[in-house]
């Protein structure tokens, strides 16, 4: 009779692998699409939609040099504050302030997909307002452009956080969490953007070095991951029939965003590529290749874990990034492009802040003359 129980258990084990793999994989996927620039000003410098081009701050090598730092400085912070003080007031203040962010990220999620399902053609038949506030005097006025649609859907957005914050059901349910996880993964994907791929490079080989040392060297990690009680990691059900009675398999955020950020870089590079003068349907080399990787690189992370019976915090990051680093710049040499992607710049075709507004104001000039 033992042996019927442990294959069931390994059935539910591996479905449930599977489902984490294809959330992760989504998110990523969905995201990087999001991360491409859109919003197309008219001549008359007014967007000719209200989805307009998210304001980014894009990190550069300097930036990616420091985040290993930053991120050691805030692990171990959490780390004492969790030991000494305990967790109940932080995963309270990070519950309310995943709570209230999460909103805003399910609302921007919810807009655009409710954009994609209904088409953009019948989506600008839908009524505009367009708002502008003056916050300080002298200051050039805030423009707010919406349509019917986003309104409807803030207060539906807002329902998810409500939920998982004020009643226990919510904090207990793993859909809910998920929606969460999931919108800012989507956020996250669409608003940071690495520069270039060197940026990407440093960025992600910092990080690997970073949880080598805090998963494997201390207890550091294990202990702030398995303690906070917040909506930071994806979950699926151990059982094919998605009970929780099992419990769940769960991954970090981190392992989504921050590879994400890298295949989003990939696919900006394709599409870039593409506008130099070829027609049709844009190619994405190197997005399904460095995917690819990532998937492949999951897999094998979850496939160690369940080989070796090892808990999930202390494998995280195993093969990740070191893998989505080789691929891409095995697939550049493959394809002879390894110098041309190296010297990318995303935006760089972009004109620079100051440029436009010196733009701006030699318009001005010439029209008083």
């Amino acid at each position: 009779m033992e042996r019927p129980l442990a294959t069931g258990m390994e059935s539910d084990l591996l479905s449930s692998y599977a489902g984490l793999l294809f959330l992760a994989s989504a998110s990523v996927y969905i995201g990087s699409y999001a991360s491409l620039p859109k919003g197309r000003k008219s001549s008359g410098g007014v967007a000719d939609d209200d989805e307009e081009e998210d304001t980014v701050e894009r990190i550069t090598t300097e930036d990616a040099y420091w985040f290993p730092i930053i991120g050691s400085v805030v692990l171990f912070g959490l780390y004492l504050i969790v030991t000494k003080l305990g967790p109940e007031w932080i995963n309270l203040i990070l519950r309310w302030y995943t709570s209230i962010t999460g909103a805003f990220s399910v609302w921007k999620a919810s807009v655009s997909f409710c954009r994609y399902a209904v088409g953009t053609a019948r989506w600008k038949e839908c009524r505009r307002y367009d708002v502008s506030l003056k916050i300080t005097k002298g200051a050039d006025p805030l423009q707010l452009s919406w349509r019917t649609p986003t309104m409807l859907l803030l207060p539906l957005s807002c329902l998810p956080s409500v939920l998982y914050n004020v009643t226990k059901f919510g904090q207990q349910s793993a859909l809910l969490s998920n929606i969460l996880a999931l919108s800012f993964c989507y956020s996250g994907l669409a608003l940071i953007k690495l520069d270039s791929f060197a940026t990407g490079c440093v960025l992600l080989s910092g990080l690997f070095l970073y949880d080598v040392w805090w998963v494997f060297g201390t207890e550091v990690m294990v202990k702030v991951a398995t303690t906070l009680d917040v909506p930071i990691k994806l979950l699926w059900p151990k059982s094919m029939i998605l009970s929780p009675a099992n419990g769940f398999t769960m991954l970090g955020l981190g392992d989504v965003v921050v590879p994400g950020t890298f295949i989003a870089l990939a696919l900006r590079y394709d599409y870039s590529h593409h506008q130099k003068g070829a027609v049709g349907r844009p190619e994405t080399p190197f997005f399904h290749a460095t995917l690819g990787a990532y998937m492949a690189s999951l897999a094998t992370t979850m496939a160690v874990m369940h080989v070796w019976k090892t808990g999930q915090p202390a494998l995280l990051y195993i093969s990740l990034r070191p893998s989505i680093i080789l691929t891409t710049i095995g697939t550049a040499l493959v394809r002879g492009e390894f110098g041309e992607l190296w010297s990318w710049e995303d935006g760089g075709e972009e004109p620079k802040a100051e440029q436009k507004t010196q733009g701006v104001k030699d318009a001005i000039q010439s029209a008083k003359d």
